[in-house]
């Protein structure tokens, strides 16, 4: 048997060891002492179950977090991934980002695509990394172009096609490259589309159409997952009626950090691992490291994560790399292990590896893609009665 250690356990759970030795005193994990006595192990199966179960009930009072919101925007049923009916996989590389977002808004995709708008606007430089930029280019954008104190369901469309080209022509880019076509798979080139513009400023060593393609096939991934911890804060902020840049805040703040928009960084770790060292042993030290194999594992997928699929049979068209190796390598690793299959989280890290992008190219995709997503959900979410979310309290203090 297989065993994890209290940090290690506690860190593949997402909680404090305290909250770890809770569960245990409840009877929902058991605690193994080592060998010496002088700690505690846990089994590395009834973590991982616990985990794809999600956190367990106190009681038998309903103090849970599973909160049921209905949504006819994204259905994500365990094996496809469906906008409005539609399947994200099927449309990805077939129909570019911006057609996909204005679907999620408008619940029509449009015939035919067309170039959004974007109005610059300038960070300062003093505010580095992607997540600060991409914040206050939000703030700014959504500021100068007037729609920051309003969410208005019939101008959400335009509103947002600005709002995300704001976004991306704002970052810093590289002047040396230029915005290159869009190619989907039917052969058609897109001029000016939001991958084409993102990929500037995600500063790629290596150029294809194949790898551009790639970063409008993530886009459109990654637009909506159903209600991800970052859209609960987005319906929680329109639900108080927050406008444009509170609901987009809002989701730029839960989108943060290793457990979620930045979880592909993560993973890029693991892939240069996988290259220098072996699959096999990316896997062991990742696990030896923080008791989980990033970019693997979802709580809605028990098998692999459909995105994930999708994301790698595109990068393949790129050609023999040592990345789509170690990707396969660490499919087996994990398998051996009977440890959770990738997720998107892998496929996005490849992509960056890849392409030769920063480290925080995946989070700059994932938060553009996304905020497709969160507008959607914002909007849908004005129709129901305001401050609906009000959870209650269990006070346990002295």
């Amino acid at each position: 048997m297989e065993y994890l250690s209290t940090p290690q356990a506690a860190r593949r759970l997402g909680v404090k060891p305290a909250t770890l030795y809770a569960y245990v005193s409840r009877g929902v994990l058991t605690r193994h002492r080592t060998p010496d006595g002088r700690r505690s192990r846990f089994a590395r199966a009834d973590v991982e179950a616990l985990a794809r179960r999600g956190r367990p009930r106190r009681s038998s009072r309903s103090t849970s977090f599973d909160i049921e919101i209905e949504t006819a925007i994204t259905d994500a049923d365990g094996h496809h991934v469906r906008y409005r009916g539609h399947d994200a996989t099927a449309a990805a590389g077939r129909v570019c980002f911006e057609r996909v977002a204005e679907l999620l808004w408008t619940g029509l995709l449009p015939d035919r695509f067309r170039p959004w708008p974007g109005e610059r606007v300038e960070v300062p430089d003093a505010i580095t990394g992607v997540r600060a930029r991409l914040r206050m280019a939000a703030t700014l954008a959504a500021s100068s172009a007037g729609i920051g104190d309003r969410l208005d369901p019939d101008l959400v469309v335009d509103e947002g096609r600005t709002l995300i080209a704001t976004l991306v022509d704002s970052l810093p880019a590289n002047p040396v490259r230029r915005v290159p076509a869009l190619v989907l798979d039917d052969g058609r080139r897109l001029h000016r589309t939001i991958a084409g513009r993102l990929w500037p400023a995600l500063r790629p060593a290596r150029r294809s159409p194949e790898l551009v393609g790639a970063v409008d096939v993530a886009l459109v991934l990654l637009a909506d997952h159903e209600m991800a911890a970052s859209t609960l804060a987005v319906r929680v902020a329109a639900s108080v009626r927050s406008g444009v840049s509170g609901v987009i805040a809002a989701g730029m703040g839960a989108l943060a950090g290793p457990f979620h928009g930045g979880a592909s960084a993560e993973a890029r770790r693991l892939l240069r691992e996988a290259v220098t060292t072996s699959p096999a042993r990316a896997v062991e030290a990742a696990l030896d490291r923080d008791g989980l194999v990033p970019g693997h594992g979802h709580v809605l997928y028990r098998e692999v994560d459909p995105r994930f699929v999708e994301l790698m049979r595109h990068l393949a068209r790129s050609g023999d790399d040592p990345v789509l190796d170690a990707v396969g390598g660490l499919g087996d690793a994990v398998r051996r292990r009977g440890l959770p299959p990738a997720n998107v989280d892998l496929a996005l890290a490849a992509l960056g590896e890849m392409a030769g992008m920063p480290d925080d190219a995946g989070e700059a995709i994932f938060t553009v893609a996304r905020t497709a997503g969160w507008l959607a959900h914002a909007v849908e979410e004005l129709a129901e009665r305001p401050v609906r979310f009000r959870p209650r309290a269990t006070y346990v203090g002295p």
